[in-house]
């Protein structure tokens, strides 16, 4: 009878080393995965099935539309018209360029839904003119790398219905909900650390802009805000399901780039498709790996043994928050996101439920913990886009960002320990 423990070591020995020699995550997953049930005498035809059923979801299919309206909306144009409508109402706050990046990248996370999508569409712009502007280089790409990460919180997320797929079926829209005054509050206290930076460096404030010029540039913003609308009221309404409402509003945003915008020609599309494709493919195929991965932990009783451990180490819950906390952030600094949360997500579950957390709740603690890891080496992919879009050394951008880690730290505490900061509009709008 093969030894249980030494499977347990060759599923994360073997994705532990492939990792080290840099071999891709889905590939690490799909090969530790195999080698352990050649060990356990599991037949490879079952692995397989677990693959596809991992992606066999009608909640995922929500993911391929939110990619391709950000991605259309981030080339049509869309950028721009929300960096002239953050410089309306934050443009004469010291700083304003950094408070604009702020704002535009809470707008723009909720049409993305993408930090990457955020930094290369709205940091192609913004990043030039806060240089030219007497703003310090390594500060210019930190602001734009670190406020990017709101995509993963403000809705709508993909990354939130991976989660809620991994979570057993928990309600998108809650978790939609959920993330809005966590998003919002990150926000906040960014903005309040730009302007304490900006007083320092007497960072410059935006030129005053006139109540018409103010009208103008808000009714030209709001055909792409009505994205945002799309979905947030189709999915809170229970007129659509997140899918449905992730169809309409791809549709819709096609309708606005193409048609209203006409910034880019409709040959342009074929260009976005392949950059949807392609983002879709890494997904999908991490989601499959994984989802075979976390067969083989269910069936080593992997959650059940790391519930033990922990219960083991304390009963308190505010100590076992904690030290999930901590878990998550170390992982987040050296995996991608989609893989932790399918992997971890089924093994931290029971002790979330034997503590009384809401999966709810435990959702918006786990995209908090992880954005971080969007923008720390070594497999930061905001901040690689991030200093590549402003040409500068990660060295040196990730030196600038340790502020930034320290405010979105303090924010996923206080979520953590005040649950009703992410529950109390779900609770409110989704009795």
């Amino acid at each position: 009878m093969p030894d249980l423990n030494l499977a347990i070591g060759i599923l994360f020995g073997t994705f532990i080393f492939l990792l080290i020699l840099r071999v891709p995550i889905s590939i690490s997953l799909i090969i530790s995965s195999i080698a352990t049930a050649l060990y356990l005498k599991i037949p490879l035809l079952i692995i397989s099935q677990r693959m596809v059923k991992g992606v066999e979801s009608f909640s995922l299919l929500a993911i391929p539309f939110f990619i391709i309206a950000g991605e259309m909306m981030g080339s049509g144009g869309m950028s721009k018209r929300l960096i002239d409508l953050s410089n309306v109402f934050v443009g004469r706050i010291q700083g304003g360029l950094a408070q604009i990046n702020v704002l535009t990248s809470m707008i723009f996370g909720g049409i993305s839904g993408s930090a990457v999508a955020d930094v290369s569409s709205e940091g192609t712009i913004i990043i030039p003119v806060m240089k030219q502007k007497g703003y310090d280089d390594d500060f210019s790409v930190a602001v734009t790398v670190a406020t990017s990460c709101e995509g993963v919180i403000i809705p709508p997320s993909h990354n939130m219905i991976i989660y809620a797929v991994a979570a057993g079926g928990v309600s998108v829209g809650r978790l939609f909900m959920a993330g809005i005054i966590p998003g919002i509050l990150l926000g906040l206290a960014t903005m309040i650390l730009c302007f304490i930076i900006a007083k320092k460096r007497n960072y410059p404030k935006e030129e005053k802009i006139s109540f018409i010029q103010g009208i103008k540039i808000i009714w030209k913003s709001l055909l792409g805000i009505g994205t945002i609308v799309i979905i947030m009221v189709g999915v809170l309404s229970g007129m659509f399901t997140a899918t449905e409402s992730a169809a309409i509003a791809a549709l819709y945003a096609f309708i606005v780039t193409f048609f209203v915008y006409r910034e880019i020609p409709l040959k342009a599309f074929k260009g976005i498709l392949f950059n949807t494709l392609k983002t879709l493919s890494m997904v999908m195929s991490l989601i499959a790996a994984a989802s075979a991965f976390g067969y083989l932990m269910a069936y080593l009783r992997v959650p059940a043994m790391a519930t033990e451990l922990l219960m083991s180490i304390s009963q308190n819950k505010y100590v076992l928050l904690f030290l999930i906390n901590v878990l998550l952030l170390i992982l987040g600094c050296v995996m991608d996101m989609a893989p932790i949360i399918i992997i971890c997500t089924p093994i931290l579950m029971p002790v979330i439920t034997a503590i009384g957390v809401s999966p709810i709740h435990f959702g918006i603690i786990l995209m908090l913990n992880l954005s971080v890891g969007l923008c720390t080496p070594p497999v930061g992919s905001a901040l690689f886009v991030g200093c590549a879009v402003g040409k500068i050394s990660i060295e040196k951008v990730t030196k600038a960002l340790l502020p930034f880690y320290a405010v979105m730290v303090l924010v996923t505490l206080l979520v953590t320990y005040i649950p009703d900061i992410a529950m109390f509009l779900p609770n409110l709008v989704m009795k």
